[in-house]
């Protein structure tokens, strides 16, 4: 997406200019949303094992700006320059614009239960990049659900909210996601991670206490194009290892079960049970960690999860692996793995803040050279949860 102003009033402006360039009208009565994006410190493929993440919501983020109209709804997005029209109660997957279906599936999933949405123009701004792995899509459905929530003066839970985005993303997207990306983007703290039990839903805010590292998300710009595949597969390893144990999910077994029946298992198997395990207590130690300010041993952690992803649940890449190794060249950074699917997209880095200086050119210059690739790092900071800007 394009840079915006960081003033409000000069972002209220812009927005103000571009919303009625494209709907030729004035957003006197339109409603402005800002809905961050997120990036997960750890917990790497535990989300569906039932089992513990620890995401921030960043200072980069969506705007939604929308005003009520009559029968239709037009969404425009600045980022792609394309516009998407439907009609609310005529709602259709659209197999060519696959971004505009998210939209529609805030839209289908809000009417169902609980509101009937007449019309609307929407515009779609800010500066989250899209497709960088920190969760754009999430993003856009929060952002918008709570934008519709107010044009039809209804209200929810963001707890809800973000359940009600999920069930969008699975149902009508068809993207089987868990809940981590939307409860980062509905419930977030400023200043603090999120601290998600993905079997319970019960949430936590962790304070960045102490001398808390400057985060920097590593785009690796490496396509994920095994990413799919192998998502499904490793759910199904776990699954299958879940069921061996006779347990709903890895979440119920604990590393004595595995350490006394681990043999019964296929190596394979194994290996992607001790990645969960292993990475569920990283959590809960770094939980801890943070809030006595221990970044040291923070980063520590980060080197064991993506030494733990890239060999027991296999799922990083060469790109991956060579970003994090260059990152943690640069002096103070204290720890860096790849976050995601994998098989490309991006990694974090946790650096020391007297040490943020060139951080992201000198290992940009350096990623270039060994693999060819133009990458995109930049720092961000632990912001809230999506709100209401203006109205």
């Amino acid at each position: 997406m394009s840079d915006m102003p960081s003033d409000q009033a000069e972002l209220l402006a812009e927005l103000g200019r571009l919303f009625g360039a494209h709907f030729d009208r004035s957003m006197d009565d339109a409603v402005i949303v800002r809905s961050p994006g997120r990036m997960n410190l750890l917990g790497e493929h535990t989300d569906y094992n039932g089992g513990f993440v620890l995401p921030i919501a960043i200072d980069r983020a969506t705007l939604v700006v929308a005003a009520p109209a009559k029968r239709q709804v037009r969404v425009w997005s600045s980022a792609r320059n394309e516009q998407d029209i439907f009609e609310p109660w005529d709602l259709r997957r659209d197999s060519q614009r696959l971004w505009a279906n998210y939209v529609r599936a805030v839209v289908w999933a809000l009417q169902a239960p609980f509101v009937q949405i007449q019309g609307a123009d929407v515009l779609l701004a800010g500066n989250l990049p899209l497709g960088s792995g920190v969760s754009s899509s999430a993003s856009l459905e929060v952002g918008v659900a709570l934008a519709f929530l107010h044009l039809t003066g209804r209200d929810l839970p963001l707890r809800d909210l973000a359940l009600l985005c999920q069930r969008a993303e699975n149902e009508f997207v068809g993207v089987q996601c868990g809940i981590m990306d939307q409860f980062a983007v509905a419930l977030s703290v400023p200043g603090h991670a999120l601290l998600l039990d993905c079997l319970s839903l019960q949430t936590k805010a962790v304070p960045l206490a102490g001398d808390a590292p400057v985060f920097f998300i590593c785009d690796t710009s490496k396509e994920r194009t095994l990413a799919a595949s192998a998502y499904n597969k490793r759910r199904a390893e776990c699954e299958s290892a879940a069921r061996h144990f006779g347990q709903e999910t890895l979440r119920g077994v604990t590393a004595e079960m595995l350490e006394t029946r681990g043999d019964e298992l296929d190596k394979v198997v194994y290996r992607r049970c001790r990645h969960v395990l292993a990475e569920n207590a990283r959590v809960l130690e770094a939980v801890d960690l943070m809030k006595q300010g221990d970044w040291v041993r923070f980063g520590e952690l980060l080197q064991a999860s993506h030494a733990s992803l890239r060999d027991d649940y296999e799922v990083s890449c060469d790109e991956l692996n060579i970003m994090c190794d260059l990152a943690m060249e640069h002096p103070g950074c204290l720890g860096a793995r790849m976050v995601g699917a994998g098989f490309g997209g991006c990694a974090m880095a946790a650096v020391s803040r007297e040490a943020v200086s060139g951080f992201a050119e000198n290992v940009g210059e350096a990623y270039q050279a060994r693999t060819g690739l133009q990458p995109m790092i930049f720092a961000v900071q632990a912001a809230g949860g999506a709100a209401i800007i203006s109205h």
